[in-house]
């Protein structure tokens, strides 16, 4: 009985019958409920595949002169709960390092919110199915680190549709850059 039972088992787990990958786009819009306070839960289950994540970590808007710090940590739940997903907010963002991505082959991320400049890449490897984005503007930055990306889904296009959900609530109004200036022209004289 016990070797039908294994044989049954077995049988079923061979058949090939494949977890379908939801292909659906992350949401356009954020919408609760949130992880971290910030961060669509919706988008991270398309991304990662994972349900009833394990969560840590918040985002701090009084500090760094109010750009705010950071982070999100999202693992699987169960076992070993590797991490799947990491957001971060820095203060002291670098926009030589965006430039250099580009040149590295990175795409170019749209404008997300205005003064902003950012990268986004799947790993080359494709390891993991990992995917990195990365905003800067002014002194603020913005990591998305997908370690863990479903199979079958466009993970670079993931983490840049996730960063046009979060950037505009993480980066505040302290992150701008600071307005350029220019010379007044010389006014006309009379003769």
């Amino acid at each position: 009985m016990t070797a039908l039972a294994c044989a049954l088992a077995v049988s079923t787990a061979c058949r090939g019958e494949e977890v379908k990958v939801d292909r659906s786009p992350l949401p356009t819009v954020a919408a609760p409920p949130y992880l971290c306070d910030h961060i669509p839960l919706k988008a991270v289950e398309l991304m990662t595949g994972v349900r009833d994540p394990v969560v840590r970590g918040y985002f701090d808007f009084t500090t760094a002169s109010g750009i705010g710090i950071g982070n999100c940590v999202i693992r699987r739940p169960g076992g070993d709960r590797p991490v799947v997903l990491v957001i971060d907010l820095t203060p002291g963002g670098y926009v030589g390092e965006i430039e250099e991505r580009i040149e590295d082959g990175a795409s170019p991320m749209p404008e997300i919110v205005p003064g902003a400049i950012g990268s986004y890449f799947r790993r080359a490897s494709g390891q993991n199915n990992a995917a990195f984005a990365m905003l800067v503007r002014g002194k603020a930055e913005i990591n998305i680190q997908l370690e863990i990306g479903v199979a079958g889904r466009d993970n670079a296009a993931d983490v840049l549709a996730l960063m046009k959900l979060i950037a505009p609530k993480l980066l505040t109004d302290a992150s701008a850059p600071p307005a350029k200036t220019t010379s007044p022209s010389p006014s006309p004289t009379k003769e």
